[in-house]
């Protein structure tokens, strides 16, 4: 059960960063005021772990203005499907393991 374990990627231990990835996996972008009401959290929660996504490549993001208003839009990168789909399978095995 340990490679189980170490097969899950540390970048989605957080609730928060699991609910981004995982909007993210089935829309091909949404805008900040979409994902904060989503995952009903403060505008810092998902900036800092928004940042965090971003370093580590798993997202990109899109700063534009729409009339006079600022909108801001994420989408997953290829290396975040990747990634997060390597995590969501070793959740998987870890369960079918216990069962």
């Amino acid at each position: 059960m340990k490679n189980s374990i170490e097969a899950l990627n540390k970048a989605f231990e957080s609730r928060v960063r699991l609910g981004i990835m995982s909007i993210l996996m089935v829309v091909d972008s949404v805008n900040f005021a979409t994902l904060k009401e989503q995952l009903q959290i403060t505008d810092g929660n998902i900036a800092s772990h928004i940042t965090a996504l971003e370093k580590l490549e798993y997202i990109n993001i899109k700063k534009q203005f729409i009339g006079k208003k600022p909108n801001t839009t994420y989408a997953i990168t290829s290396k975040g499907k990747k990634a997060f789909s390597l995590h969501i399978q070793a959740l998987e095995k870890l369960i079918k393991q216990t069962l």
